[in-house]
């Protein structure tokens, strides 16, 4: 069984997690004034796989890598 999510590449500090995961789609949305995030021009969503014995060890690395 593998797992789906979606993970917003500019949330990311260190984007090397995106190596552990299957990407099945990626979508770039541009910024508008609705956002409310002007510092960020785009943002880039993948949808990704996750193989369950793997998920565990991914939702730590994105824990860990995720911007505040």
């Amino acid at each position: 069984m593998n797992y789906e999510g979606i993970i917003i590449e500019e949330s990311l500090e260190d984007k090397d997690v995106l190596k552990d995961v299957e990407i099945v789609n990626t979508k770039i949305e541009f910024v508008t004034e609705g956002h409310k995030t002007p510092w960020v021009k785009q943002w880039t969503m993948y949808t990704v796989n996750v193989a369950k014995e793997r998920a565990k060890d991914v939702a730590e690395k994105l824990r860990n890598r995720c911007q505040e």
